[in-house]
């Protein structure tokens, strides 16, 4: 017969909360990487890859196309708090989960561990490309805030006549493409959106193809910029 000590339920040294699952400020922090990934970057994404295909229907498209997103009411106060903000946390955050993660393909190569490894790596490329395009399209001759918007398809058709460049922005394209179309499978289980494994493999195949619908719009647009010959780029010199 088990004694009367036994049968008591061992109490919690008084001012210290019990750990439950789902609580805390890690999983609060965790959530906010996860939702910012998908609304307020992931529309970013979306958008700004769409915009960059009218490069293929020439430089007098594209600069119109630039030059009515710079015209948007509050668009410095857009960029901040819906684009810039939340990516600098996605990012940084994001920085710092890789780095208190432990990747173990080289022992249990399954694929869940091939996919968390692929989703790290990705996103600090991903980072990495972002902050290089930023500072390349904003600080580094053209001002699209200013009107720069006119030289916006020479700036790139020129940074492009480098190989070297061209690899760069492939690079980028591709890891933002899978990082983001995993992230937003990796969201929809989070959240209880597919539940269970037929609906998330499922809805895996339907991010797959995401992936490859973004990489085929991103090197649309590299391509739109390539084929354009010297002669059709306004602000070129021309023999």
């Amino acid at each position: 017969m088990a004694s009367a000590a036994n049968s008591v339920a061992p109490t919690i040294k008084p001012g210290v909360a019990p750990l439950r699952a789902g609580e805390g400020t890690s999983f609060l922090l965790r959530r906010l990487h996860s939702l910012s990934g998908v609304i307020p970057i992931g529309a970013f994404l979306l958008e700004h890859f769409i915009s960059n295909a009218e490069a293929f229907r020439g430089p007098i498209a594209y600069g119109k196309q630039v030059e009515f997103l710079n015209s948007l009411p509050g668009v410095f106060l857009l960029e901040l708090f819906f684009i810039w903000i939340p990516i600098l946390y996605h990012g940084l955050y994001g920085v710092y989960i890789w780095y208190q993660g432990d990747s173990n393909v080289a022992h249990y190569p399954w694929s869940g561990n091939w996919l968390y490894t692929s989703q790290r790596w990705t996103g600090l490329v991903a980072f990495a490309y972002i902050l290089y395009h930023v500072i390349d399209m904003r600080f580094m001759g053209v001002h699209l805030m200013g009107g720069g918007y006119n030289n916006a398809f020479s700036k790139v058709w020129f940074d492009f006549q480098n190989p070297w460049v061209v690899a760069i922005y492939v690079i980028g394209i591709v890891a933002a493409s899978w990082h983001f179309s995993y992230g937003v499978w990796l969201f929809a289980a989070k959240w209880g959106l597919t539940v269970g494994y037929r609906a998330r493999r499922k809805f895996g195949f339907v991010c797959l193809g995401l992936a490859i619908a973004l990489v085929g719009v991103g090197l649309w647009s590299v391509t739109g910029f390539v084929r354009t010959p010297a002669d059709q780029v306004p602000w070129v010199e021309h023999d």
